[in-house]
């Protein structure tokens, strides 16, 4: 792929993200325009909504799965990992700001089950280490995690992501850790 294809590739799915967050309706036409690329360019790639959404949705995926993997949630230590997959989320949904849970292709919502088992074990792991304590309900943790997570990604703009992490693992290990 040409460089400008893949910046207006980039630009479409990113602006795709935004407008289909705010509107899941938003015509292709529209994207395009706030793109500020022909429609036409955006239909050569997409022969549908659908399918932009679909790409959308996978590159929001991408950038989850390498979150995932950077912040080495298996073998960093607990807290360590904890930031660093805070951070990471914040910046991947704050720049791809649709909402993976509404997605319909099978394969997707596969690789987004993989990924909230690989937080479930995490938070397993944080509770074998006394990092979050145990007798919670089941996967009560990894639902406050994705919950701070979302809260600091689009409702507290004004904070960096290092500042949105650090409230993110303070707000979790506080309420959350051991008693």
């Amino acid at each position: 792929m040409r460089a400008d294809a893949a910046r207006n590739l980039e630009t479409v799915l990113q602006t795709g993200a935004r407008l289909l967050a705010r509107d899941p309706g938003t015509s292709i036409a529209a994207i395009a325009a706030a793109a500020g690329v022909d429609r036409r360019t955006v239909y050569r790639r997409f022969k549908t909504r659908e399918a932009l959404m679909a790409a959308v949705h996978a590159a929001k995926l991408d950038a989850c799965e390498k979150v995932v993997a950077e912040a080495r949630l298996t073998e960093a230590p607990v807290m360590v990992a904890l930031h660093r997959y805070a951070e990471g989320i914040i910046t991947v949904s704050r720049r791809w700001p649709v909402d993976v849970q509404q997605m319909r292709d099978e394969a997707a919502a596969a690789r987004l089950r993989r990924l909230i088992g690989q937080l479930d074990a995490f938070m397993d792991r944080a509770v074998r280490e006394s990092v979050i304590r145990p007798g919670l309900p089941l996967r009560w943790a990894r639902s406050q995690l994705i919950h701070l997570t979302n809260i600091a990604s689009h409702e507290m703009p004004e904070l960096t992501t290092a500042q949105g992490a650090d409230m993110v693992v303070h707000s979790l290990i506080t309420g959350l850790g051991p008693a």
